[in-house]
């Protein structure tokens, strides 16, 4: 026993509980000193968690907890904040987040700065003048994030603003939604792209009025033009992108991720990374289902191979509702740009495209997340799964819907119906919600767009994504806009869907975990499950739901290791981690525990 606890307790309960932690298993660490939010509907709060070699010994009780301690264990002192499991990543793109990381933030407030297209023009040359080695080095200047929504000019900037940044280097910039770009003369001069090339299949290559491209590329002319520019960076640049990206994911709570649309190549780099001790988190990936099936058949696994697996296949049907690129079922209400009466967007692959992936992934017994934002995609989707489970019967293997942002109600039965799972994303009623509500579905339609509270009413479980880099994987963000649905104007966008907070972090930990056939393992503090957690600066049922946003992430725990600490800790006081806790309070309670529990023997 430690001197501390000799000259505490009387001699004969030192010796009692040594006795008692020797005769059962001793817990390398308890977790205590604040409120522990377990996601067990059986027992939703704990006072304290136990753990050994990674994973949860008990939760429970303090004067039950303590008596896992032996003379090595040691306590974490929450000092007040708050415990939830570790999040999981209902759906993301972690090694393209790392692009987010990397390159020049274009994000509108409060991500970030840019406000019109001369402010983004300076962040570039800003970013460009500041990491002179990278782009050297890539031969290339490369800007993430911006929204033509958010612009003083309501329009996507063209080649020429972005020559006006450089015309020695390649510049190419990502719309948020990850779905769009524009390049500059020497970017599309890379690509092949000029008057004479004809549309891509699935795609937009948008023209001035002489018919020369005007430096925006939607959807198969963007990730055609993008990736060969990308893959210039070489397997150094993708590994750099990898390890960004887990790390940004790490900072904001998650111990699983997803690359979502992921491929072979990023696959093996996240393989390679992940040998070297580079990637603290799991990442679960999806390559494309259309491009690299033999790459999915030959490796799909529940099982980890370190830190990373294939879980399944990734379709995508559509585009952005924000960039007007989503299939609807009916014109947008209001479309920002130079579209024809009836614009309903388009599909990014054709119907037979889709009912042969959906069949092999049936066929096979492999999950399908499928990317489909409009009406008119879910219909496609629903049609697809529908045929594939007459023929192929239910395989078990959990389809997922992603996004469903412009949903019907009689389609969130029919998803119902077909067991699929729906992984949605609030976050839209505030980064887009005025947009979709003065543009893209109007007024009355704005009202259910992510429809959670649909779902809810009929029992379903769902997940909450970040999509990154489409937005940061902000988690607070995401349980703000999940539980208040306020938009940056401050309007409230569709009261009737909001839901409750501990429904909003089921959806961020074990209903995803569920999604990813994971449950047994991750997504609650239970016994026998990964001691993977997150601590933060308070307790979100305790707070004013308005206030969840302003939540932060202060320590982020992978099997009982701490793979993140924030430096803004506005208490200025350390989480401390100690053979025993011996300030005064804490031993305190520690001791007092104790005693109670002896009493149970």
């Amino acid at each position: 026993m430690t001197q501390f606890l000799d000259r505490i307790l009387p001699l004969g309960v030192a010796i009692l509980l040594a006795g008692s932690a020797a005769a059962q298993d001793v817990a390398d660490r308890i977790y205590t000193g604040g409120p522990i939010l377990t996601m067990e509907d059986g027992q939703p709060r704990v006072e304290a968690v136990a753990v050994k070699d990674g994973r949860i010994l008990a939760a429970g009780p303090l004067s039950e907890l303590a008596l896992l301690r032996g003379e090595a264990t040691e306590v974490f002192d929450l000092e007040g904040r708050a415990m939830v499991p570790g999040f999981v990543d209902s759906h993301g793109h972690v090694v393209m987040g790392g692009l987010q990381a990397m390159a020049a933030n274009l994000l509108a407030p409060p991500d970030g700065e840019v406000t019109d297209i001369a402010s983004l023009q300076e962040r570039l040359r800003s970013w460009a003048e500041g990491n002179r080695a990278f782009v050297e080095g890539a031969g290339m200047i490369i800007g993430f994030g911006y929204d033509n929504a958010q612009l003083a000019e309501l329009r996507h900037p063209t080649r020429q603003d972005l020559d006006a940044v450089s015309t020695e280097y390649p510049v190419m910039i990502v719309h948020q939604s990850g779905h769009l770009g524009v390049a500059n003369s020497k970017a599309l001069e890379m690509a092949g792209i000029d008057a004479s090339r004809e549309n891509p299949e699935g795609g937009v290559i948008r023209r001035d009025s002489t018919g020369a491209p005007d430096g925006v590329l939607e959807e198969y002319a963007f990730f055609e033009a993008l990736i060969p520019l990308l893959g210039g960076l070489g397997p150094e640049g993708l590994a750099a992108f990898a390890k960004a990206g887990s790390e940004l994911w790490a900072s904001y709570g998650y111990t699983t991720a997803q690359d979502g649309r992921s491929s072979g190549a990023v696959v093996e780099t996240l393989k390679a990374i992940d040998a070297e001790g580079a990637l603290a988190i799991d990442v679960v990936a999806y390559p494309d289902v259309l491009e690299a099936r033999d790459y999915i058949a030959a490796n799909v696994s529940k099982l980890y191979s370190g830190n990373v697996r294939v879980g399944g296949c990734k379709l995508t049907i559509d585009g952005s509702p924000q960039g007007f690129t989503a299939l609807r079922d009916r014109p947008y209400y209001d479309p920002v740009g130079d579209y024809p009466p009836g614009y309903a967007g388009y599909a990014a692959v054709t119907m037979e495209q889709v009912q042969a992936a959906v069949d092999w992934c049936y066929e096979n017994g492999l999950q399908i997340l499928t990317h489909a934002n409009g009406e008119g995609a879910s219909d496609m989707l629903i049609a697809a799964i529908g045929v594939a489970q007459e023929t192929y019967g239910d395989p078990g293997n959990r389809p997922v819907l992603i996004h469903g942002q412009f949903l019907r109600e009689d389609q969130v039965d029919s998803y119902r119906d077909l067991g699929v799972f729906m992984s949605l994303f609030p976050m839209h009623t505030f980064y887009w919600g005025d947009w979709h509500r003065d543009h893209t579905v109007g007024p009355v339609n704005a009202e259910n767009i992510s429809p959670t509270g649909w779902l809810r009413e009929r029992g379903m479980m769902f997940g909450t994504h970040h999509d990154a880099p489409v937005a940061f994987p902000d988690s607070m963000r995401i349980l703000d806009a999940t539980v208040t649905r306020r938009t940056r104007s401050g309007d409230i966008l569709g009261p009737g869907q909001r839901v409750d907070v501990m429904t909003a972090l089921k959806a961020m930990t074990i209903w995803p975990a569920w999604q990813h056939f994971e449950e047994e393992s991750k997504g609650s503090i239970a016994p026998g499950k990964l001691a993977d957690f997150v601590i933060l600066s308070d307790d979100p049922t305790a707070v004013d739901p308005e206030q969840l946003d302003r939540l932060s992430v202060l320590v982020t725990i992978k099997e009982d290791a701490v793979i993140y600490r924030a430096e803004r800790d506005e208490r200025k006081t350390e989480l401390r981690m100690s053979p025993f806790a011996t300030d005064p309070e804490t031993a305190e309670r520690l001791l007092h525990a104790m005693y109670e529990g002896f009493g149970r023997l």
